[in-house]
């Protein structure tokens, strides 16, 4: 009779050490569960406030864009105009023997009007707007041609896809400083930009055949960061790649939304 309740006993400690274990891992399960979703919450609210962070500091620099474009053509333009007026009245009162040297300064003046308001019109977001990005393009290469910066090629594939404007103003700015720092670095001859219209992304192709620089190697560069920033709030895949002596080549894929 007592080894029967020795064995009920012992029975009943193995149930309680069987419950208490299940319990605990039941708590441990449940609490990494728990600590498993906190932890997702909390980066995906990181990633969302760092996106809402470049999304303002985008909408600071494209404001900054418009009032630069609005001084431009309302204010330097207009001093411009005032100059070339001015010239006018002097070549009235001026020997013939300098009105060659005026009319060449006159047309010095007309070309830096003209220059200044169609950069004015590439700062805007408003022109950018009305234009699209194929029109936007088109006159940012265009302008770069007749000022005989370097020559510039402009090819488009496919069927044009309609894509959000406010997209439309990012792909820009995103091959904007692209070609910005053409200018700027690449000591380039010849510069060629693909819009290649798949069925569902936009991929785009710029490349230079400029100096070129390592692109393995970590850079500091504000513009470069600004293009991956800008690039990721697109859920674009963004790459440059650089080899020095041998140009660079900055390849966009955008895909398409459907909303």
């Amino acid at each position: 009779m007592l080894e029967k309740e020795e064995i009920l006993l012992i029975g009943y400690f193995i149930a309680v050490i069987f419950l208490l274990v299940l319990f605990v891992v039941i708590f441990f399960i449940a609490f990494q569960k728990r600590k498993n979703k906190f932890l997702i919450e909390r980066f995906a609210a990181k990633q969302r406030f760092e996106k809402e962070i470049e999304k303002s500091k985008l909408e600071i620099q494209e404001q900054t864009f418009k009032n630069i474009a609005w001084e431009l053509h309302d204010n330097v333009g207009q001093l411009l105009s005032v100059v070339n007026i001015q010239l006018n009245m002097l070549m009235h009162h001026t020997p013939k023997a300098f009105h060659e040297e005026i009319a060449e300064t006159k047309g010095v003046v007309k070309d830096a009007v003209n220059e200044i308001r169609s950069l004015s019109k590439t700062l805007n977001n408003d022109v950018i707007l009305k234009n699209g990005l194929l029109t936007s393009l088109s006159l940012e290469l265009e302008r770069f041609n007749k000022l005989s910066f370097l020559d510039a090629k402009f090819k488009i594939s496919g069927t044009e896809k309609e894509i959000k404007s406010s997209d439309e103003i990012l792909i820009f700015r995103i091959l904007q400083e692209f070609l910005s720092n053409v200018i700027k670095h690449a000591k380039a001859k010849k510069l060629f930009v693909h819009l290649n219209y798949k069925d569902k992304i936009l991929e785009i192709l710029a490349e230079d055949d400029g100096v070129g620089f390592d692109s393995n190697k970590k850079t500091d560069s504000s513009g470069m960061e600004t293009m991956k920033s800008r690039a990721a709030l697109l859920n674009a895949n963004f790459s440059i790649t650089s080899t020095i002596g041998d140009g660079t080549i900055l390849v966009l894929k955008y895909p398409y939304k459907n909303e």
